[in-house]
């Protein structure tokens, strides 16, 4: 599953412009026979101002030379979101190293003082994860919420296997077309990141060889953060809450991301946690 980077710029590219018509990039549409739906290559040249030479070059993954301002422009004529962007850049930046460059060095458990951040959390369920999705550490209400997740090993557990492989029959993310698109952008985004990690390519390859669904999804090139926002899920004790999440990047740790999911004060979820609050903490 490790894709050389000239072939992941190729279909990112290609993906993006073909999901955006003319109209909607303001420029007229000529001809009734139009054979893409979406814009042409000289059509992205042209919103881009570079020419349709250069651009057909940058799409066939030769991204030799490429200036920022030149990713910019491309990145306002595909109508990218920051997540998109990134991801882009990510990609040129990496071109030329794939397969010498090592990987990201990455922690394999969380500092001390980050756990006792968690501890100190005792009204709202947080963990930290990295971003190949694996669940490194959480406080006693997080384990709790998580006891679905955390419970299937190998570990530490990974949500991502979760979502597709082991838990393909759980109804423990209500949303579950939103949690399969959000862990999948996700992961595309780690790649374009970090395209040294072998764990994480083992994890693209077992994904892809255990769930049609992820392959789909894989195959669309999308591009997700997983910042902020409201998760449903279905407990096995206490039964539907909604719970606003709440991303926090770790600057100290690169890779590691802190979760923490809340309550609105005197909702329904909020009691659900409280109740959660007194699950043993075996899985810890």
């Amino acid at each position: 599953m490790c894709v050389d980077r000239r072939t992941e710029i190729r279909e990112f590219l290609a993906s993006r412009r073909a999901r955006i018509t003319p109209q909607q990039a303001g420029l007229i549409a000529y001809g009734r026979n139009r054979r893409v739906p979406g814009l042409r290559r000289e059509e992205v040249a042209l919103l881009a101002g570079v020419s349709i030479d250069y651009y057909t070059q940058l799409e066939r993954g030769d991204a030799r030379g490429v200036s920022d301002e030149v990713l910019e422009a491309i990145a306002r004529a595909l109508q990218l979101d920051e997540a998109e962007r990134a991801h882009l850049f990510d990609l040129v930046r990496t071109a030329h190293t794939t397969g010498s460059a090592p990987s990201r060095a990455a922690q394999p458990g969380v500092r001390p003082s980050v756990q006792q951040i968690l501890d100190a959390m005792t009204g709202a369920a947080a963990f930290v994860r990295n971003g190949r999705l694996d669940v490194l550490s959480a406080n006693r209400l997080g384990y709790a919420l998580y006891s679905e997740v955390v419970g299937f090993p190998p570990r530490p557990a990974n949500l991502a296997r979760f979502i597709f492989l082991d838990g393909r029959e759980s109804g423990f993310y209500a949303d579950r077309q939103g949690i399969e698109h959000a862990a999948v952008g996700s992961l595309r985004a780690e790649a374009g990141r970090n395209p040294g990690d072998a764990a994480l390519a083992d994890l693209i390859g077992e994904l892809s060889a255990g769930s049609d669904e992820f392959r789909a999804l894989w195959a669309a090139h999308n591009v997700r953060y997983y910042r902020s926002g409201v998760q449903p899920f279905r407990h096995a004790l206490v039964g539907e809450l909604a719970l606003n999440y709440n991303a926090l990047e770790l600057p100290a740790d690169p890779g590691q991301t802190m979760i923490v999911y809340s309550a609105d004060a005197g909702s329904p979820a909020e009691r659900a946690l409280t109740q959660l609050a007194s699950w043993p903490p075996s899985l810890e």
